[in-house]
């Protein structure tokens, strides 16, 4: 067994949170479908990290540019109550939470990004195994991402100020807070809205939406308890639970 995987067995131990399973990779092809294979032999709590990735995917099974030296992580949840949209919200507010974090400006952009007035930093993926049982994936920029590899504004923890980091140290608090996102989650989201709509991105900014049935736009209002987007619009109040939310780019 490594340094760093003793290093983090001790720190999760100390927490009384160590899982099962606990892997550190130098590379895979994508570290949710590590622990799905794990998760279907009967297991109940693993982690895997993994440096790099070669077929990392985020919503919607678009590409997740995995370059090697930022965290790529995945664990499993075993939840009361059945999996909705909440979660990943949750699971978004909990990181935010982390004590390696919590001097930083960061915000969530709706549904399932890290980000910051800068961009996107990090992105959860939730993948449901049953009602009950459910995969989730946290990609962290720790240093800056080449330009030549995105599509959107992105931008890493070192860039927003976070020196000295302990690798480590992040997972370790990246899994604590996605088991702690879930006892949220299993207290019915306790005040979802206020706590999320205090870091929601583009909050009462114009806002561009894409959902099931087309496109709207209008000004970005925050969510409700049960997770919906709330949007002002030509037409009126609007809300949906499923789709993509931008900021609607302005020309001078």
């Amino acid at each position: 067994m490594d340094l760093e995987t003793r290093q983090l067995q001790k720190i999760l131990d100390e927490a009384h949170q160590l899982p099962e399973v606990l892997i550190l990779k130098p590379v895979t092809t994508s570290t949710n479908d590590d622990v799905r294979e794990i998760a279907l032999k009967g297991v109940q709590s693993v982690l895997v990290c993994s440096t790099r990735q070669t077929q990392g995917r985020g919503q919607r099974q678009r590409q997740w540019v995995s370059p090697e030296g930022n965290i790529y992580l995945s664990t499993l949840l075993n939840t009361r109550t059945p999996i909705d949209g909440r979660l990943a919200l949750e699971i978004a507010l909990n990181i935010l939470q982390m004590p390696s974090l919590k001097n930083l400006d960061l915000q969530v952009k709706w549904p399932n990004d890290l980000y910051s007035t800068q961009g996107k930093w990090g992105g959860i993926l939730v993948e449901p195994l049953s009602p009950h049982q459910v995969i989730v994936g946290v990609g962290i920029n720790l240093e800056p991402v080449p330009k030549e590899h995105i599509d959107q504004h992105a931008t890493s923890l070192s860039e927003l100020g976070l020196t000295h980091i302990s690798r480590i140290q992040l997972v370790a608090e990246l899994y604590m807070a996605i088991q702690q996102a879930s006892e949220w989650f299993d207290h019915h989201c306790y005040n979802l809205a206020a706590r999320f709509n205090h870091y929601a991105a583009f909050k009462n900014q114009a806002v561009e939406f894409e959902h099931h049935s087309g496109l709207c736009s209008g000004i970005f209002l925050g969510i409700q308890d049960d997770g919906a987007v709330n949007i002002e619009t030509s037409d009126g109040l609007k809300q949906f639970y499923q789709g993509r939310l931008r900021r609607l780019e302005t020309s001078l």
